[in-house]
């Protein structure tokens, strides 16, 4: 017991460290670099704290376990949309830039969508996991070509570490390893507390295991978001997604022989659920461009009612029915209401602000100031 909490304590503490130091060597490299901070954390941050979902899923489609490749991608794709998202918003509200809603959210929800085209006839072949990372790669040169054009960081932005660019490339690199070291420390330590509580292995999978390898992001994202980069702490997320499709389960699927089987309950109610929860983004973000503690609160409780559902399912609980009804017909419902009323007092707000501005003053002109 003593040794489980110790790993559980040395886990935290590393989490808590490398997410740190990576958010502020990204910023580093960021400025040193001349690039923004929102195309570091799709691109590096992202691929980096996807490292963990990247070494599980390959090594479990070459050992022949196609299901824990595909699984840790829906899941942690889930996790990261519903879970890393509610979380930091629920922190403080997440700013989202222009170019992440009109290029970089698409995207996302465009992988999703082609990885549920892909996986309907019960397989994502080998061929089809290489088309996945061209893809993700076609995406990366993209983004370098975008990143050309970025404006200068916004002068209320907290400043970027001065480093130099090989010191930050090796914090980044050194932040990493810890973030990994951090989140095995975890896991290990939580699934031994677990089982010495009694709690199944069924339990330990749908929870602690399943998530242990979004560790990373969260503690990159959450981070990011108590140092006030929020731009990193949202690029994380829908990079991490893109990169979970085109790279984890692009390269899983070509390096297994067969490719990777589609449980035909993935299929059922998993892949919707992750594809709802991409599109889900949009009405979202488009709420003043921002998402809101109210909203992260929801994500949140989205994920929760996901994972109880799971955990009753597996056990065929004779509480499923009830479950099932509310959860359909009452959580979603409301939910969906929620961030319909979001949207509508957004699009009133925005039509406030145009008729302030272009209504006319009792001199006959407009509501804009008048020139100096």
């Amino acid at each position: 017991m003593l040794l489980s909490l110790s790993l559980v304590a040395a886990g935290f503490v590393l989490l808590t460290l490398g997410g740190d130091w990576l958010v502020g060597s990204s910023s580093a490299l960021a400025a040193r670099a001349g690039i923004s901070r929102l195309v570091v954390g799709l691109t590096v941050v992202a691929f980096g704290t996807s490292a963990p979902e990247l070494a599980v899923s390959i090594s479990g489609a070459a050992a022949g376990k196609p299901d824990i490749a595909f699984g840790n991608v829906l899941g942690s794709n889930l996790f990261n949309t519903l879970a890393i998202l509610g979380l930091s918003a629920a922190i403080a509200p997440l700013a989202i830039s222009r170019r992440l809603f009109a290029f970089d959210l698409p995207v996302m929800i465009a992988a999703s969508l082609a990885l549920w085209g892909i996986a309907a006839d019960g397989r994502v072949g080998r061929l089809e996991g290489l088309l996945l990372a061209l893809g993700l790669a076609v995406y990366l040169a993209f983004q370098i070509r975008l990143s050309r054009g970025d404006p200068p960081p916004d002068p209320g932005e907290p400043p970027a570490p001065v480093r130099s660019l090989p010191r930050s490339l090796g914090m980044i690199v050194f932040s990493l390893a810890i973030l990994v070291v951090g989140s095995q420390l975890l896991v290990r330590g939580a699934s031994d507390l677990a089982r010495a509580f009694g709690l199944s292995e069924l339990i330990i999978g749908l929870t602690i295991v399943a998530v242990g390898t979004s560790l990373p992001e969260v503690a990159a994202s959450v981070a990011a978001t108590l140092r006030g980069h929020r731009d990193i702490a949202v690029g994380n997320i829908v990079g991490s997604n893109i990169f979970n499709i085109g790279s984890v389960l692009g390269l899983s699927a070509a390096v297994a022989p067969s490719g990777i089987a589609v449980a035909r309950e993935a299929l059922a109610l998993d892949i919707p659920i992750m594809v709802g929860s991409a599109i889900l983004c949009l009405p979202v973000f488009f709420t003043g461009r921002r998402v809101s503690r109210l909203e992260g609160w929801l994500f949140l409780a989205s994920y929760g009612a996901y994972v109880a559902f799971l955990i009753l399912d597996a056990q065929d609980h004779a509480a499923l029915p009830v479950y099932r009804f509310l959860l359909t017909r009452v959580f979603l419902p409301l939910s969906g209401l929620a961030i319909l009323a979001s949207l509508l007092i957004a699009w009133r707000s925005g039509n406030a602000v145009t008729r302030a501005v272009s209504s006319p003053t009792p001199g006959g002109t407009t509501g804009a100031p008048p020139p100096a």
